[in-house]
């Protein structure tokens, strides 16, 4: 085995932190999951994996370069007399997951690789994928079946959960990258988009929606037919409704965990398309008594 030193290219006054960067950037280059099939790769990723161990160790690196061992950790010839009483092995180092306060190279290669211990080219699982759909308001309110596509081109039915907003996620587990050296593959994230409707707005669980209503239906009220995201209901409007009434429809909201939310209904007021005869004529004759709806913002 070559100088530890020289196999990570730092001298031999290089602080601990100048060791722990240099093998993390060799380690990532030599990773056996990254260069699979490259028995070369392999075995330069043990050697700078037996270079920081021994580097990374206090202990070792003092004795290393007091030459008490060698490269391998192994005890010389002329220090062994000396040592031996004091349990030293000639069999080699063992990696070591924490030593020298410096972060033992199992934290590193887990760092690398954002998950567990990556040492050697053991089963790893896939990359999760990630995939987008765009539904409509009410399939994104009520669920059901959708079909996505995924990157590799099969598409599949996916069952939409009730009440997801938008930008919602719908895990499908192993659906995602294929594993490594018998891994388990990895899942398929689907994001949803919700389609904007032309009537119905949400808040949460709720369900808000403007309802046109006539001026004949505003004054002597009236029963009209109001759309919800399960279809038609009817509802009552008060008689003498005005624009900005609001009403509520209980139940008729979201569905979620939490329950199920409830619509509000907004009355808004609208003329007919003019010319109208019948109104014009009727508007000419009737002047509302003492009534000025702008009275509070002329003052006096």
């Amino acid at each position: 085995m070559r100088n530890p030193y020289d196999i990570l290219g730092v001298s031999r006054t290089a602080s601990a932190e100048e060791i722990r960067r240099a093998y993390r950037k060799l380690a990532k280059t030599h990773h056996p999951d990254l260069n699979q099939n490259h028995p070369e790769a392999e075995r330069k990723f043990r050697e700078v994996t037996a270079a920081y161990d021994l580097l990374s160790d206090a202990a070792k690196r003092a004795r290393f370069d007091r030459g008490e061992i060698d490269a391998d950790g192994n005890e010389r010839p002329q220090a062994y007399s000396r040592r031996h009483h004091a349990g030293a092995s000639g069999g080699g180092f063992q990696f070591t997951s924490n030593v020298g306060g410096m972060g033992g190279f199992e934290d590193i290669i887990a760092d690398m690789f954002g998950g567990g211990s990556r040492t050697g080219a053991g089963p790893r699982k896939g990359q999760d994928i990630s995939v987008s759909v765009t539904v409509d308001f009410i399939e994104a309110a009520k669920g059901g079946r959708h079909r996505v596509t995924l990157p590799d081109g099969t598409r599949l039915d996916v069952d939409l959960p009730p009440g997801l907003g938008d930008g919602g996620k719908v895990r499908l587990r192993g659906r995602g990258a294929p594993g490594t050296a018998g891994g388990p593959p990895g899942d398929a994230l689907v994001t949803v988009s919700v389609r904007p409707h032309p009537w119905f707005r949400r808040e949460r669980d709720d369900v808000y929606l403007d309802l046109p209503v006539t001026l004949y239906e505003a004054v002597f009220g009236a029963k009209v037919r109001v759309p919800t995201i399960d279809g038609s209901v009817l509802m009552t409007i008060p008689k003498g409704a005005n624009d900005g009434t609001r009403l509520r429809l209980k139940g008729r909201g979201i569905s979620s965990a939490g329950g199920r939310g409830d619509q509000y209904v907004t009355v808004r007021l609208a003329l007919p398309p003019l010319p109208d005869p019948a109104l014009e004529s009727f508007l000419r004759n009737w002047r509302p008594a003492e009534y000025n709806p702008r009275k509070p913002m002329e003052g006096d």
